[in-house]
Protein backbone atom coordinates (compact mmCIF):
# COMPACT_ATOMS: atom_id res chain seq x y z
CA UNK A 1 0.00 0.00 0.00
CA UNK A 2 1.25 3.47 -0.88
CA UNK A 3 1.48 6.01 1.92
CA UNK A 4 0.40 9.50 0.82
CA UNK A 5 2.89 12.31 1.14
CA UNK A 6 1.95 14.74 3.84
CA UNK A 7 3.35 17.09 6.40
CA UNK A 8 2.53 16.30 10.02
CA UNK A 9 -0.25 18.52 11.37
CA UNK A 10 1.76 19.42 14.47
CA UNK A 11 4.54 21.11 12.42
CA UNK A 12 4.38 24.90 12.79
CA UNK A 13 3.96 26.75 9.47
CA UNK A 14 6.79 29.13 10.40
CA UNK A 15 9.35 26.36 10.92
CA UNK A 16 12.04 25.78 8.32
CA UNK A 17 12.86 22.63 6.38
CA UNK A 18 16.23 22.08 4.73
CA UNK A 19 16.29 21.38 0.99
CA UNK A 20 17.55 17.86 1.64
CA UNK A 21 14.81 17.19 4.21
CA UNK A 22 12.13 18.39 1.81
CA UNK A 23 13.40 16.08 -0.94
CA UNK A 24 13.28 13.14 1.48
CA UNK A 25 9.80 14.14 2.65
CA UNK A 26 8.36 14.15 -0.87
CA UNK A 27 10.45 11.14 -1.93
CA UNK A 28 11.89 12.98 -4.91
CA UNK A 29 15.55 13.09 -5.99
CA UNK A 30 17.37 16.34 -5.23
CA UNK A 31 18.26 16.68 -8.90
CA UNK A 32 14.57 16.75 -9.85
CA UNK A 33 13.72 19.34 -7.21
CA UNK A 34 16.69 21.48 -8.32
CA UNK A 35 15.36 21.29 -11.89
CA UNK A 36 11.93 22.46 -10.67
CA UNK A 37 13.62 25.35 -8.91
CA UNK A 38 15.53 26.40 -12.04
CA UNK A 39 12.32 26.27 -14.10
CA UNK A 40 10.41 28.21 -11.43
CA UNK A 41 7.80 25.48 -10.90
CA UNK A 42 8.82 24.20 -7.49
CA UNK A 43 8.30 25.69 -4.05
CA UNK A 44 9.79 29.05 -3.10
CA UNK A 45 13.15 28.70 -1.36
CA UNK A 46 15.31 31.11 0.59
CA UNK A 47 18.88 31.42 1.82
CA UNK A 48 19.93 33.41 4.85
CA UNK A 49 21.64 36.57 3.64
CA UNK A 50 21.66 35.12 0.14
CA UNK A 51 24.26 32.43 0.89
CA UNK A 52 24.43 28.97 2.36
CA UNK A 53 21.87 26.22 2.46
CA UNK A 54 18.41 26.36 0.93
CA UNK A 55 15.40 26.46 3.23
CA UNK A 56 11.65 26.30 2.77
CA UNK A 57 8.97 27.11 5.32
CA UNK A 58 6.54 24.41 6.38
CA UNK A 59 3.72 26.65 5.10
CA UNK A 60 5.32 26.82 1.64
CA UNK A 61 5.85 23.06 1.60
CA UNK A 62 2.17 22.57 2.44
CA UNK A 63 1.14 25.06 -0.27
CA UNK A 64 3.31 23.31 -2.84
CA UNK A 65 2.02 19.84 -1.97
CA UNK A 66 -1.59 21.07 -2.05
CA UNK A 67 -1.06 22.62 -5.49
CA UNK A 68 0.52 19.40 -6.77
CA UNK A 69 -2.33 17.21 -5.52
CA UNK A 70 -4.88 16.32 -8.14
CA UNK A 71 -8.42 15.68 -7.01
CA UNK A 72 -9.68 12.39 -8.46
CA UNK A 73 -12.82 14.15 -9.71
CA UNK A 74 -10.59 16.49 -11.76
CA UNK A 75 -8.78 13.62 -13.49
CA UNK A 76 -10.28 13.01 -16.91
CA UNK A 77 -11.12 9.44 -17.72
CA UNK A 78 -11.30 7.93 -21.20
CA UNK A 79 -13.80 5.28 -20.01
Amino acid sequence: MVTPIGIPDHWDDDNLILFEEFCELIRTPQRTVRDWRQRGVGPRWTRFQGVGRLYITVAEARRFLASATVNRAEVRSDD
